[in-house]
């Protein structure tokens, strides 16, 4: 399976990169600063790291151009003045369009999961008032995934820790975890997602996560 890694380079995606790259995925890994990836594409033929802009079209759709499946761990700004989150995925998806890739899976926030009073999680008033503006980046995120036409899985996390995977975490379907630590392992997150790809089981769904003890 050949697959475009979008935000390749940050804590998540080098870690989809490298569980993908285990289980024998052709992995075209796409970011603006690939240098972490020269090393290893020398020692790994299946590693293809691709220099980009997320808001280039045309290097977007070159690099999902004959992928079988998407994956974003694309991150920004806390003030989201460079709107990556959102933004980023809608380019992605219209290229992906044009491409005929039906298949992403994203990292987003647990901020869009669902709330039985309020909607979605970030809309309670007891949201944190620091991460509101990111919140609503991934809300429209989510919009825009939820609107395409495409076979999307979200990843929706709590806080992201930069640790290697231990397999210990739970899932939820569109709702938070019980129980939820609130924090996840940035390696648990690239784990869950890479079996998602494998096995299709949570199309057009939130995923919300949690480590467990």
């Amino acid at each position: 399976m050949i697959i475009t890694v979008f935000g390749a380079n940050g804590r998540v995606g080098k870690r989809i990169v490298s569980t993908a790259l285990l289980q024998d995925f052709q992995v075209r890994a796409f970011g603006r600063n690939v240098e972490f990836f020269i090393d290893e594409s020398l020692r790994n033929k299946n590693l293809k790291p691709i220099k980009g802009y997320v808001f280039s079209t045309s290097e977007v759709f070159d690099a999902i151009n004959g992928s079988d499946a998407v994956l974003s761990a694309l991150g920004g700004s806390i003030d989201t003045t460079d709107k990556t989150r959102s933004l980023g995925i809608k380019y992605i998806i219209e290229e992906m369009k044009k491409a005929g890739v039906k298949r992403i899976v994203t990292v987003g926030s647990s901020a869009v999961l669902k709330d039985d009073d309020y909607g979605f999680v970030v809309n309670d008033p007891k949201y944190p008032a620091l991460y509101k503006q990111v919140g609503l980046e991934h809300l429209k995120a989510y919009e825009y995934l939820n609107a395409s036409g495409l076979d999307w899985t979200i990843l929706c996390s709590p806080s992201i820790t930069d640790e290697d995977a231990n397999g210990r975490y739970i899932i939820s379907e569109d709702y938070p975890p019980i129980p939820n630590l609130f924090t996840v392992k940035a390696g648990n997150i690239a784990d869950f997602i890479v079996k998602e790809l494998k096995r299709n089981d949570h199309l057009n769904k939130r995923i919300g996560i949690s480590d467990r003890n």
